[in-house]
């Protein structure tokens, strides 16, 4: 429960200081709409000539993009904010004061910020989800039961972010490599049948962006097995527990401002 409050503390305080700068929502919403046109015309270009990908129906495919929208504003509203920010508590030796802290470090690293410019990725990633399930003639249990494999892709991606994040410890350029993960995960705005093999493997089982889209939509439209929403379950308490020890890992070659 303290933890909770504190939370409440936390985004109370980082909402009001950004509504201060209420233009910047506009703008959000702008470029939210932009992304989603563009990605949406980039799939109309696969599929109007009639060529659709392995299983996928052009609705299906909808449904996959319209997950990865939400995942595109669950890292901008949670994860850039925050995660982003931790090489420049490490270089700036402002961790220092987060470590003295009492509560968790990785919690306070992890959730300080909120923004609220990765709302309209958010709301916009619902309503497409929404209204082409409609017209597939999906129910509320298909979105309930999709929500699962969803949470478990959060975690995944909020795992794989921090302990990147973790690394600018030893490493001052870290930033570049999360903008080459933020480039990766582009590839889960397709069904992972629209990639070759090699790159299957590798959206599967070294970056799981299979986990985070294309499990989902499977899920959601009723036709994946049990196995692969036990198997995103397991990865994702694997790589959470990864995350805190490693945390804790790094922790022991920090140095501090003072020292």
């Amino acid at each position: 429960m303290r933890y909770l409050k504190i939370l409440g503390l936390f985004w109370s305080t980082a909402i009001a200081a950004e509504l201060e700068y209420r233009l910047n929502f506009a703008i959000a919403v702008f470029t939210s709409i932009a992304n989603l046109v563009g990605s949406i015309f980039s799939l109309f270009l696969f599929y109007r000539t009639g060529y659709t990908f392995s299983g996928w129906s052009w609705e299906e495919a909808i449904i996959v993009l319209g997950i990865f929208t939400l995942l595109q504003g669950f890292s901008t509203t949670f994860l850039v904010p925050n995660l982003n920010r931790i090489v420049a508590q490490i270089q700036k030796g402002t961790l220092d004061f987060v470590l003295l802290k009492p509560l968790s470090s990785q919690f306070w690293l992890s959730t300080r910020v909120i923004s609220p410019w990765g709302f309209p990725d958010l709301i916009f990633g619902i309503i497409l989800i929404v209204y082409t399930g409609t017209k597939l003639g999906l129910t509320w249990q298909n979105y309930l039961l999709s929500a699962i494999p969803l949470s478990f892709g959060f975690i995944m991606l909020y795992s794989l972010w921090f302990i990147l994040g973790a690394t600018s410890i030893w490493f001052v350029k870290i930033y570049n490599v999360t903008e080459v993960l933020r480039g990766l995960l582009e590839a889960g705005k397709n069904p992972i049948v629209a990639y070759p093999i090699v790159y299957r493997f590798f959206f599967t089982f070294v970056v799981p962006v299979a986990f985070l889209t294309t499990v989902p939509a499977e899920v959601m439209l009723g036709r994946t097995q049990i196995n692969w929403i036990l198997g995103s379950g397991i990865l994702a308490i694997i790589s959470l527990i990864i995350s805190i020890f490693f945390w804790r890992f790094a922790l022991r070659f920090y140095t501090s401002a003072s020292s």
